[in-house]
């Protein structure tokens, strides 16, 4: 390799990375450039090179690929929440497939996966029912809200205070989130800038405003407000819950949560309420269900109904048969399978978790579902091994590092007729597929769902039987 940092060079970008940059290949040598598409004939300016691969900053598009399309976001290059905008959707939707069947066959050995074509959005804008706001300072010393930029704790503002001395600037609404939320940012903002609240400052752990979680219900409309602090108390609250129900903009909760740690993490360990309901509440399906600042719920509501209705579909259930939900969250697959299974027990290690299953079970009146707090690969075997419960149908949605290899064993040695896997991760979804298939199990179908448009994620449920 004869390059060295800083030299320009033109590549033809190939494919597109885990985290969405494009790559190109200069003489076999691996380079990976932001903001760049397949197709795109780019000059780069190599910045840090390795033996065998480099990074590279996009200088220029010599020639644009027929996939490629203008950013609706003018934050979107420097905000590391889309990083696929500038990639037409058929071309994202194309490329989340090929990325399902490619570990498949790379990482699980499988010669030709029985794919399904990959269910996308009609409008894949606007989608998202949560979204987290770190709140700070721009340069201008100006109370700001935003996302951090990739890789980084830097943070582009979307909404800013007008402090009446700089010059106001135009808010950016995020493209994939709500619309709402950026009059609740601005909203708040004012009452900080009004009252002389300040924003939290990483670096000196000083401050009282750190983020503002924001969530929308699609079927209800209903709006739920969480002002997360570095402080045991919010002051003028009252006065906040005055401005942001007098938008009338559908808020049904509006609570803080205390973090005074210096953590990464957002959420404090609970909340309190100001005003209004400790929750609100959305559907899915016909089942309604109970949010909390703290609950996790999937972020992309449209889909989830698809995704869920194909986990149903895939899982064949008669009425008569016992139903494992590993990694069960709030419920919301459990009280969909209790529609049609004799009973269905759902696992979840989060306490908090299981205490909302139990209360949305309780709301949709099933009575067939049972939920237990625990690790799934401790659980699953003292149901089984102890209580002597074997499900004839196994329910498997685990974080993106997979499922747990004692968990694996436990399925294998169960044997239920059909398991049906919802992933997050092509790639530790291949890994299981081949642990369960080496161990005389069948992979039947493969439904990539695109639950995160504009973004390199894709969700997958599959349908294993026992031969």
């Amino acid at each position: 390799m004869n390059w060295k940092k800083n030299d320009l060079v033109t590549v033809r970008i190939e494919d597109i990375g885990i985290n969405g940059e494009g790559i190109g290949k200069i003489d076999g040598f691996t380079v990976f450039v932001r903001d760049t598409v397949p197709g795109d004939l780019a000059e780069v300016r190599l910045m840090k090179l390795k033996k065998h691969y480099g990074y590279a900053r996009l200088m220029q598009i010599l020639e644009a690929s027929a996939s490629r399309v203008s950013f609706v976001c003018p934050a979107a290059g420097p905000c590391g929440g889309c990083q696929l905008q500038h990639l037409s959707y058929e071309a994202q939707l194309a490329w989340k497939e090929q990325q399902v069947r490619s570990d498949l066959i790379r990482i699980g050995g499988f010669e030709n996966p029985p794919m399904l074509p990959i269910v996308g959005m009609d409008e894949p804008f606007h989608y998202r029912n949560k979204a987290q706001f770190p709140v700070g300072y721009d340069r201008e010393g100006r109370l700001a809200a935003g996302f951090f930029a990739a890789h980084s704790h830097r943070m582009i503002p979307l909404v800013k205070a007008d402090d009446g001395e700089t010059e106001a600037s135009e808010d950016i609404t995020c493209r994939i989130g709500k619309e709402v939320n950026t009059l609740i940012l601005k909203t708040i903002l004012t009452w900080m800038q009004k009252y002389r609240i300040s924003a939290y400052r990483e670096e000196t752990h000083e401050g009282i405003v750190r983020h503002v979680l924001i969530r929308c219900g699609y079927h209800t409309d209903e709006v739920l407000v969480c002002l997360v602090i570095n402080a045991g108390k919010l002051p003028h609250s009252e006065v906040l819950a005055d401005m942001l129900y007098d938008l009338k903009c559908g808020i049904v909760s509006l609570s803080f949560s205390c973090n005074t740690k210096r953590t990464n993490v957002i959420l404090g360990d609970n909340y309190h309420v100001i005003r209004g309901e400790k929750y609100m509440t959305d559907r899915i399906g016909r089942n309604q269900f109970q949010i909390s600042p703290l609950s996790f719920y999937q972020v992309n509501p449209q889909q989830t109904e698809r995704l869920y209705q194909k986990a149903v579909e895939l899982a064949q259930l008669t009425g008569k048969e016992t139903v494992f939900d590993l990694y069960c969250g709030i419920g919301t697959i459990s009280l969909a399978l209790a529609e049609k299974a004799k009973q269905v027990y759902g696992v979840e290690i989060v306490p908090q978790a299981i205490e909302d299953a139990r209360n949305n079970a309780a709301l949709n009146g099933a009575e067939n579902v049972s939920f237990y707090v625990g690790k799934a690969e401790e659980v699953v075997p003292q149901l089984y091994r102890t209580s002597g419960i074997r499900a004839e149908v196994v329910v498997v949605d685990p974080p993106r590092k997979g499922c747990d290899a004692s968990l694996l064993e436990t399925m294998i040695s169960m044997q239920p007729d059909r398991i049906v896997y919802v992933s997050c991760n092509p790639s530790t979804l291949a890994r299981d597929l081949k642990v369960l298939c080496d161990s005389g199990f069948q992979v039947e179908s493969v439904q990539p769902v695109d639950q995160f448009p504009m973004t390199t994620h894709v969700e997958t449920v599959c349908l294993l039987t026992h031969s």
